[in-house]
C-alpha cells in the first residue's frame, strides 16, 4: 500500500514524530510550509487568530498528488485547542483527494479530540489511526511506544 505522510511542524515536535512515522511505515513525506512563515512573536499571534477564526493561511505548493496514494497519514500541532492553520488549508485543497487517512497531532496539553473531529469533518471521513502526543513526550523522546502501536494500527489496516 502506497502511503503518504503530510505534516506541518513550527517549533519542530511534530516534524520529529513525522520522522519515526515515515521511517517505520516507509513512506513517502510532505512537508507542509506556510508561505509567510514568520517565527516571531508576531507570527505565533497571528498564528493564533488563524486557529481560533479557522482561516485558511496561504501555503507554499507541494509536490506530491495525496491522489496517487492508498493512505495519507496527516500530522499537525495543536494551537489554541484546535489544528494548525496550514494543516486546515491543505485539507481543504485536497478533501476530495484522500482514499483513507490517519491523523497525529503533538500538543502542549489539550486539543487534539476536537482538532481531529475538524478534520475528520473536512476529509470526509473517519480514521484509520490516530495518535496524540504531549510536547513533553516528544521531547523526552517518551513516545517510541505511541508512535509503534499508530503504526502497527496503520499496516495491519492496510493490507
Amino acid at each position: 500500500m502506497k502511503t503518504l505522510v503530510v505534516f506541518y511542524s513550527r517549533t519542530g515536535n511534530t516534524k520529529k514524530v513525522a520522522q519515526k512515522i515515515i521511517q517505520s511505515i516507509n513512506s513517502d513525506s510532505e512537508e507542509i510550509f506556510d508561505a509567510s512563515n514568520i517565527f516571531d512573536s508576531l507570527g505565533y499571534l497571528r498564528y493564533c487568530k488563524e486557529a481560533i477564526l479557522k482561516e485558511l493561511p496561504r501555503i507554499k505548493k507541494t509536490k506530491k498528488d495525496p491522489s496517487k496514494y492508498d493512505l495519507v497519514v496527516i500530522g499537525t500541532p495543536i494551537w489554541v485547542y484546535t489544528l494548525s492553520s496550514p494543516i486546515r488549508t491543505y485539507l481543504e485543497k485536497n478533501k476530495n483527494k484522500f482514499k483513507k487517512v490517519a491523523f497525529f497531532c503533538t500538543q502542549g496539553a489539550s486539543g487534539a479530540p476536537e482538532a481531529f473531529k475538524e478534520m475528520q469533518r473536512i476529509c470526509r471521513q473517519k480514521p484509520l489511526a490516530l495518535l496524540t502526543l504531549l510536547t513533553e513526550e516528544v521531547r523526552n523522546k517518551k513516545n517510541t511506544k505511541k508512535v509503534a502501536q499508530f503504526t502497527k494500527k496503520l499496516k495491519q489496516n492496510c493490507v
